[in-house]
């Protein structure tokens, strides 16, 4: 006998009913209140919100009153919003604040944004929605048109014929251009035409796309649930657009100096003989190294905050002899929390209503590593709260960092995910996962990162996550996944962490070598050579791979890679006050060319080699048995690192680049800024500087300057003004160079008698240098204040008492 469930409809077919999609319609009326200028459409309205001269809000809503609450990715406003002029014409209204002209179309309700000089930067055509919420609009696309930005993904620099999806998902399966979607969202797109640039940023943390594909003269951008939410930020340089979004998301915080040093993970390091030994070795070798990791094989069955008692028998004798070594442990911590009653972190989050859980009240479980799992409700903050507290474990151990992994978050089910009707406390206003999700990720790195803050004394700690949202930067280093052992894949994390650059996430870097798959010798040195250059720097491998600590493959290949990681330790003072302008202005440490030279057509989609700063070029050699590329050298001359050979620029140049060479080049008048060889980054018993000028010229116009920024490199006392800044300065004349150095800011005292100063690559040399003697070899090597011709490179350096005054010295040819 039937029931009614034989006329069940989806038994007799698709009702196919065309989805009506509704528009704002004609403006009828413009309306102003503290700041918030509301355009009145026939369906929908549109809030603008001027927050800086070259920067505004645009939200879309239904009903009379907007909602300008954010997310967590936005920072706090300080300060009213801007006031704007107002005019209205037969056809539109004109909002002029700042630097950007608004001009809103009566009959269509379009949307224009125009310079002061009335060129046209944006054109919005329509903004869409159907019935079920989906939001869609319709931007201009110029035949010139580049397209960067967008976080985390495959392919190429230029996304021009791209389309993404933002949707944080643990692909395990190859990065390749055609995935969509990777583990980090980052809805940021950076649009550069003619000669002017701008940003979008949906702050929406659903499911949200960015189409550059397929409409031809249009580029789409849309989400399936939640707020039409713009942030416009104009340019027109690059640099601009970078700075303005990060001043919205905020910037880095500035990491420990161990963060920045070599680290070496693998899947796994199975227990503490193993860990001594590796650490052991690395100091046997004198090759340098700050950070050992440790994955999912040190818990007791996967639960989190917990040692293997087997595995590990003395986890606190272990980090005591590590910490004697200048190496710090960062272990693993996923989100998933073992279902076991007996399991006091699983009771306790029960307990107190601290995980995530179904409308109905049933709490949400998953399987993952531990087998059936619970994920704290990180969007509540007593939920966070407790969890960051929960690391107390760690550091109580001397353990300063924190892993965080599989908190997309993934799940061993079909979707990937948790479901999407898990409903988050979000601290009292209730919103469901498919809203929320690709927040998760972003708030468990907020939440670790707090929790060791106040577990660290002053201390800085250091977190890395897989996943995040707009603003992760803020909390977390960022590395890209699990990508394999493919020189593909080695060519692919160029654009990949360039365009993280771009989107605020300027502390990222690929797996070096590969994750999956085996590596090769060849493969390993190769991408080495480039991923010391990255602003993070891991050497990661899966289990079942071949081994790809730097000793894996002979005595040869070791050598190599110990003079490459040798080079960043050389480089770290360099490095670090890269950092340091980043957490000051969001610029990243490695960089597109684009990104200093965007108006030269040949740059647009270069990006198999990159910038460290504005004055190292890099140019990884990513293809097996090749000893020769093409390099491109921009404007202005440029010196190879190797052989000193100076280069004009504006053009394409074939290097030589056998196994042991990367080919790298400095920018003519750029100073780097070297410390003394090192084991681990923090190692403070000689902080020596040289501060090494290229190309220096004694003739008339010649000018080099750098800024050094220094700290301690490890706790928050910089905050209160315990940090130090150096000008440096050279200057030329007819035949002489003017060299002066001051302390511009001297709150913290390096462990240094010396400065030294290089000319490298010059063909000035001195007859005499006011106020200093020539020196012997002796005299040098004994540290005497002088001057001297340095015997294997033939550039001339200077050797003064580290003054605090600074001082200047005359150099005559």
């Amino acid at each position: 006998m039937d029931t009614s469930e034989a006329i069940h409809p989806d038994r007799v077919g698709p009702i196919v009913v065309q989805e009506a999609w509704g528009t704002i319609g004609r403006a009828r009326a413009l309306d102003h209140m503290n700041g918030v200028y509301v355009l009145r459409g026939e369906r929908a309205s549109l809030a603008f919100v001027f927050l800086e001269e070259k920067v505004f809000r645009m939200k879309m809503f239904m009903g009379r009153e907007v909602d300008l609450s954010t997310t967590i990715a936005v920072l706090p406003r300080k300060g009213e919003p801007l006031q704007a002029e107002v005019e209205e014409t037969e056809r539109s209204w004109k909002l002029s604040c700042g630097e950007l002209v608004l001009e809103i179309e009566k009959k269509t309700s379009a949307l224009s944004v125009f310079d002061r000089e009335e060129r046209m930067i944006a054109r919005q055509n329509t903004v869409s929605w159907n019935p079920r919420g989906a939001v869609h609009s319709v931007y201009d696309m110029p035949g010139d048109s580049h397209f960067y930005g967008l976080g985390e993904k495959a392919s190429f620099l230029d996304k021009k014929g791209e389309r993404y999806t933002m949707w944080n998902t643990d692909v395990y399966a190859p990065h390749m251009p055609e995935i969509e979607a990777l583990y980090e969202s980052i809805p940021l797109l950076v649009h550069m035409h003619g000669k002017c640039s701008y940003g979008i940023f949906l702050d929406n943390p659903g499911r949200t796309d960015f189409d550059m594909r397929s409409h031809g003269i249009s580029y789409t951008i849309g989400c399936s649930t939640g707020d039409y939410d713009i942030y416009f930020v104009y340019g027109p340089a690059l640099k601009e657009v970078v700075r303005g979004y990060t001043g919205l998301t905020g910037r880095i915080a500035l990491p420990p100096k161990w963060a920045l040093g070599y680290h070496q993970s693998r899947y796994s390091y199975m227990d503490q003989s193993e860990v001594l030994h590796l650490a052991r070795t690395f100091r046997e070798k004198e090759i340098p190294c700050d950070v050992i990791y440790l994955d999912i094989h040190y818990m007791d069955e996967y639960r989190v905050f917990t040692f293997d008692p087997v595995r590990f028998p003395d986890p606190e004798g272990m980090m005591a002899e590590l910490k004697s070594l200048g190496i710090r442990i960062v272990p693993i911590v996923d989100p998933g929390v073992k279902k076991d009653p007996k399991y006091a972190v699983y009771r306790e989050g029960v307990e107190k209503g601290y995980f995530s859980r179904k409308l109905e009240g049933d709490i949400f479980f998953g399987d993952v590593w531990p087998g059936t799992s619970a994920f704290p409700d990180f969007t509540d903050d007593k939920a966070a709260e407790w969890w960051g507290n929960m690391h107390k474990y760690y550091t109580d151990m001397g353990i300063p960092g924190i892993w965080n992994d599989m908190n997309e978050p993934a799940v061993f089910n079909n979707s990937k995910t948790m479901d999407l009707d898990v409903m988050h406390g979000n601290n009292g206003n209730p919103k469901t996962h498919e809203e929320l999700h690709n927040l998760y990720g972003m708030l468990m790195s907020k939440a670790t990162y707090e929790g060791l803050k106040r577990n660290m004394d002053g201390q800085r700690p250091f977190v890395l996550t897989r996943a995040g949202y707009s603003g992760i930067q803020r909390y977390a280093a960022v590395w890209t996944g699990d990508n394999r052992s493919f020189w593909e894949h080695m060519a692919l994390a160029m654009p990949m962490v360039l365009n993280m650059g771009l989107s605020g996430l300027a502390f990222s870097g690929p797996d070096i070598g590969g994750f999956a798959h085996h590596t090769s010798a060849e493969l390993l040195v190769r991408w080495t050579q480039m991923g010391v250059l990255f602003p993070y720097c891991r050497n990661h491998s899966s289990i079942g791979t071949m081994r790809q600590e730097p000793w894996s493959f002979g005595p040869e290949i070791e050598s190599i890679l110990r003079e490459y990681i040798g080079l960043r330790y050389r480089w770290m003072p360099h490095l670090y006050n890269l950092f340091h302008e980043a957490a000051e202005t969001g610029l990243p440490p490695m960089r597109p060319l684009l990104l200093e030279y965007q108006d030269d057509p040949n740059v647009t989609n270069l990006c198999d080699q990159f910038l460290v700063g504005s004055d190292v070029l890099a140019a990884p050699i990513y293809r097996p048995n090749t000893e020769h590329r093409a390099v491109y050298l921009p404007e202005g001359q440029w010196i190879d690192y190797w052989s000193g050979e100076i280069l004009e620029g504006g053009r394409h140049i074939l290097a030589h680049a056998p196994l042991s060479v990367m080919p790298l080049y400095i920018r003519a008048g750029a100073v780097i800024a070297e410390g003394s060889p090192k084991l681990y980054a923090d190692d403070r018993s000689d902080e020596t500087l040289t501060l090494r000028v290229y190309g220096a010229k004694a003739e008339a116009g010649f000018h080099a300057s750098y800024s050094l920024y220094e700290d301690d490199g490890a706790s928050f006392d910089y905050v209160s003004g315990v940090s130090s800044m150096i000008r440096f300065e050279l200057r030329g004349g007819e035949n002489e160079l003017e060299l002066s150095y001051r302390y511009e800011r001297h709150g913290y005292t390096a462990n240094r008698n010396l400065v030294r100063f290089a000319l490298v690559c010059t063909a000035f040399k001195p007859a005499e240098i006011e106020g200093l003697k020539e020196l012997n070899p002796e005299e040098a090597e004994h540290g005497q204040e002088g001057w001297y011709i340095d015997r294997q490179t033939g550039g001339l350096v200077l050797q003064i008492q580290d003054r605090t005054q600074g001082a200047t010295f005359k150099l005559k040819g």
